[in-house]
């Protein structure tokens, strides 16, 4: 309770962590900032918060967070002093969520992604044998069972070797 009852305390720096404030048990309340009126601004530490958000998929989706990171410097003036660690508690509990949901939303469109071009390249690879065939360019014809062509299409095509060149582009860290 380094801060509890400061009341020239302004502004904190933190970083974005569930359960960074332990709970009182004693006095059954987050207590760290009790009685910190002037407390009005929340500083987030280290950058992996703003790489996630740049790197996620949707614009919305960045906006939303960014809202959501700047929403504890709107409220916290008007929160009640006694209140002041619960409020900040409670928000970095939403940041983390949110950010959590969307890299979980990211992740899915990832992986919708990679299957599509995985895909294209199969397609790509099938369409080529048919312009060879097309063009003449066989030297003879041999009865081959279409769903093993298909196969080995699929495993020559080269999406493991370009998925994973493209893979770490996508990821969120």
């Amino acid at each position: 309770n380094a801060f509890c009852g400061c009341d020239r305390l302004q502004r904190i720096a933190t970083p974005l962590k569930i359960d960074l404030f332990p709970f009182d048990p004693e006095w059954h309340e987050y207590n760290q900032f009790k009685g910190c009126d002037q407390l009005t601004t929340v500083d987030l530490l280290g950058g992996a918060h703003n790489k996630t958000i740049t790197l996620l998929h949707m614009e919305s989706w960045r906006t939303e967070m960014i809202e959501e990171i700047n929403r504890i410097n709107q409220v916290l003036p008007n929160t009640p002093a006694d209140y002041k660690t619960e409020e900040i508690q409670q928000w970095m509990e939403s940041v983390i969520d949110k950010i959590d949901h969307y890299k979980a939303e990211h992740h899915r469109y990832v992986k919708e992604a990679v299957t599509l071009l995985e895909l294209a390249l199969w397609k790509a690879k099938l369409d080529e044998k048919d312009k060879n065939s097309a063009e003449g360019r066989t030297k003879k014809k041999v009865k081959v069972d279409a769903e093993s062509v298909r196969k080995e299409k699929r495993i020559t095509c080269g999406a493991d070797t370009v998925i994973k060149n493209i893979l770490p582009f996508l990821q969120l860290e």
